[in-house]
């Protein structure tokens, strides 16, 4: 969805997303912003926009009563179907859908909440403008979003690292997760768009990986990044290594544990 960036999640990604950054880079925080989502008892049905793998659309669906409707959508089939497979059993309606051209009427929803998905977007300001319309007066708007690599070494060196395969041109999807975190630009484009009430809660959650490995193979065959390792030629195994030992050399393994930091936003439709 960002410009000028292949941000297609097809093929094994989102097996892969799933099985190897799921449990320790995504979780934690997808627990934080859906209880915040069912503290704030939404009045009506919920919408997730950009549910991926459905980490986060798991944790609504066990926090909201069974009687709220959730509906949970992103713009990639493939981790629209997966998330579908995944969780079967749920009570959830799964639909295809660009956050920039919601296919909902007005005022239908108590609350939209979005897990790390705001940062793909090319436009925020429409992709803002179309929750605070489907949202219900008062409805809540919870989303976050990565920090900078200030707060994600982690994230910091596997960029530095693929870097030195990549040459003068740095890899460009590894930049866009971590782009979107200006907290007074997040305030401003709220506001633009009727939202008040704005929060922006930093936080930290200590991630944990069986291995350095799994996160450096989540990296590398769990996101886009591995279109663009491909398309130079460059071996994933030869990638997955160098980023091991440079993890490694500074957060050791077995279990590899790092520090991240996200921006949780909570706004109100004015």
């Amino acid at each position: 969805m960002a410009d000028k960036t292949d941000v297609s999640f097809v093929g094994s990604i989102p097996e892969n997303y799933d099985r190897y950054l799921g449990p320790a880079h995504f979780e934690p925080f997808a627990d934080d912003l859906a209880g915040r989502v069912a503290s704030a008892q939404p009045r009506g049905a919920v919408l997730e926009t950009a549910c991926g793998t459905g980490i986060v659309t798991k944790r609504l669906r066990e926090r909201l009563p069974s009687s709220v409707r959730l509906v949970a959508t992103d713009l990639s089939q493939p981790m629209l179907d997966y998330a579908r497979a995944k969780l079967a059993e749920a009570s959830v309606e799964w639909q295809q859908a660009d956050a920039m051209a919601l296919p909902f009427e007005a005022s239908s929803f108590g609350a939209v909440a979005c897990g790390f998905g705001v940062m793909f977007v090319p436009d925020k300001s429409i992709a803002f403008c179309e929750t605070r319309r489907v949202l219900i007066p008062g409805g809540t708007f919870a989303f976050n979003v990565w920090d900078g690599f200030e707060g994600n070494a982690c994230s910091r060196i596997v960029f530095e690292t693929i870097c030195t395969f990549f040459g003068r041109k740095e890899p460009e999807f590894l930049k866009v997760p971590f782009g979107f975190n200006d907290r007074s630009l997040i305030r401003r484009l709220l506001a633009n768009e009727r939202f008040d009430g704005i929060e922006i809660d930093p936080v930290t959650i200590k991630s944990i990986s069986p291995t350095a490995r799994d996160f450096a193979v989540g990296v590398v065959r769990g996101t886009p990044t591995g279109h663009e390792i491909q398309q130079r030629g460059i071996p994933f195994d030869e990638v997955v290594e160098a980023i091991t030992l440079a993890l490694t050399r500074v957060f050791g393994t077995n279990p590899f544990c790092a520090d991240r930091r996200a921006l949780v936003v909570t706004a109100r439709a004015a």
